[in-house]
């Protein structure tokens, strides 16, 4: 019997929170760190054992599959596996909880329960990357919510009350969509329910039902993402959050809504997604310059990042409704991508507000002669987030501006004008970003924080955590089949179920005569998509 990777490595950090309570400590969370960390890293340890011990990237299908009846009344399973859908980023978890363990390294208040928190998040979200099954999904989905609300109204800042409730109002009202959609998907067809993804998949559910499923999820998800204007919680979770947190909100939180929208929206409703798939075009170039607008009027540097953050996933959704392999691997790298450029600079904003206990960006300045190795690290993540050859943001954004200019589903006109908006977003990154760093390192130097002796350059700690993260920003950039190849299989037969979908959406019934359909007249985005000729 082969050995249980990602069961373990879901179990693990659950298992061990629960130990925590009994771990030898006096107080000041020497000790549980060190178990905390141990155990991130025994996470990661299984889930890259997993990876090259039972993982063929050339294979499109499940692997590491492990099934276990557990309610068969309510069809519920324990049932796990994983693609190339779910691979890279139940890696990326594994990767980003161990460093955000030893971010938490100045946490002194409440330590053990902070601890505890972390490690259930971590088993959480491993878990909803891994399951098979979309009701264990749904409890796993709210499993992760709950860690995060306690971060936020614990360890917040001074509005943490209000950032944790916003939190959990827009994310667990917007789950109950994931549930009402699985119990209809589950129940539909009548006989023994079922909620495991490959039962769902083959049942071939109606367009009118795929609609309104789409549409539910598309709402669910959309929150997580976060698509604008649902996106109004995140802003302010960032706002009050720790370093520590910030990592697992910017590097795994948000990817948790690209990858369910890929698994269920796409995968599972292909012909709704070829009708909701322009809009999802229409929505990302929003995302990308409204945020990106919005990060300019931001004095509060953790808003600022966190607007950044919105408008960098516009181009997840750019490339899952693209119709392109090129366009939708372009979002799977994105998804990676940003989970590692988004953690390392939420994990600079909290080092340097340790040392100038001030977010606002006009109480900032000429801090950069006292902190030359912070400026370095500074400067190194944000060319990163702007997107700059080299790095794993270049070759994800062109991934998704290729794939989808030359995606054959949509009209020359309408690719253009996507195109055009969206490199405007790509304009307005490098500008906000280095104008910030100019007025965090640069100008006139702020008497208050020069006559600050804790303006202490980068430690050990800190060099170490950002050059974990640049490690595989830079690595994926000058070479991105690191990460691509992991996923291509999946990816390409996503596409051939999406254009299957497609194809059978916009043609016409077996009644009518087999002739050219206008493109107007195939459905509501029939103006976007090219209906096919048939001979």
């Amino acid at each position: 019997m082969p050995f249980p990777w990602l069961s373990a490595a879901i179990l693990v950090p659950i298992a061990a929170s629960l130990l925590i309570p009994f771990v030898p400590d006096r107080g000041d969370g020497r000790s549980v760190r060190w178990y905390a960390l141990g155990v991130t890293l025994v996470t990661f340890l299984l889930t890259v054992g997993g990876y090259l011990n039972g993982y063929d990237p050339a294979v499109e299908g499940l692997q590491l599959v492990e099934r276990h009846s557990w309610l068969p009344e309510l069809g519920l399973a324990w049932s796990v596996g994983a693609d190339g859908l779910s691979m890279p980023l139940i890696l990326l978890t594994s990767f980003i909880t161990a460093l955000a363990a030893l971010a938490a390294w100045p946490v002194s208040f409440k330590p053990k329960l902070f601890y505890f928190l972390l490690l259930a998040m971590d088993g959480g979200q491993i878990a909803v990357f891994a399951v098979q099954d979309m009701l264990l999904f749904f409890l796993a989905w709210e499993l992760e919510l709950i860690p995060v609300y306690l971060l936020l109204a614990i360890w917040g800042g001074k509005k943490r009350q209000y950032a944790a409730t916003k939190f959990i109002l827009y994310t667990a009202g917007s789950s109950l969509f994931i549930l009402l959609a699985a119990l209809a998907m589950g129940f539909y067809g009548g006989g023994t329910p079922s909620f495991e993804y490959t039962v769902l998949a083959a049942k071939g559910f109606p367009v009118t039902f795929q609609l309104l499923c789409y549409g539910a999820l598309l709402i669910a998800f959309g929150v997580k993402l976060p698509i604008v204007p649902l996106h109004t919680w995140l802003p302010d979770a960032h706002g009050e959050a720790t370093a520590p947190v910030h990592m697992l909100l910017a590097g795994i939180l948000l990817k948790m809504g690209g990858y369910a929208l890929l698994r269920f929206n796409v995968q599972l409703l292909p012909v709704g997604h070829a009708s909701f798939a322009p809009l999802l075009v229409v929505l990302g170039v929003v995302n990308i310059i409204y945020a990106a607008l919005t990060s300019f009027a931001q004095r509060n540097l953790k808003r600022k990042i966190a607007y950044s953050s919105i408008s960098h996933m516009g181009f997840v959704l750019i490339g899952i409704g693209s119709f392109s392999a090129l366009g939708t691997s372009g979002a799977m790298l994105q998804m990676v991508s940003h989970g590692l450029i988004g953690a390392s600079l939420f994990f600079l904003v909290g080092a340097t507000y340790d040392r100038t206990h001030t977010l606002q960006l006009d109480e900032m300045g000429g801090v950069g002669q006292k902190m030359r190795k912070m400026f370095a690290l500074w400067t190194v993540c944000c060319l990163a987030s702007l997107a700059l050859p080299g790095m794993s943001g270049f070759v994800s954004e062109l991934m998704v501006f290729v794939g989808f200019a030359t995606s054959e589903a949509y009209s020359l006109v309408f690719r253009v004008v996507i195109c055009v908006l969206a490199a405007i977003g790509v304009i307005l990154t490098p500008i906000y970003l280095l104008s910030m760093l100019r007025e965090i390192f640069f100008g006139k130097e702020n008497a208050d924080l020069a006559a600050h002796t804790h303006l202490v350059d980068a430690e050990p700690r800190e060099i170490y955590v950002i050059s974990c993260l640049l490690v595989p920003i830079i690595g994926i950039g000058l070479y991105p089949r690191l990460l691509t190849d992991s996923y291509r299989a999946s990816i390409e037969a996503l596409v051939q179920r999406e254009e299957q979908a497609r194809s059978s959406r916009l043609a016409p019934s077996a009644s009518v005569l087999r002739a050219p359909v206008p493109a107007a007249a195939a459905d509501w985005n029939g103006a976007l998509l090219r209906a096919p000729s048939l001979a």
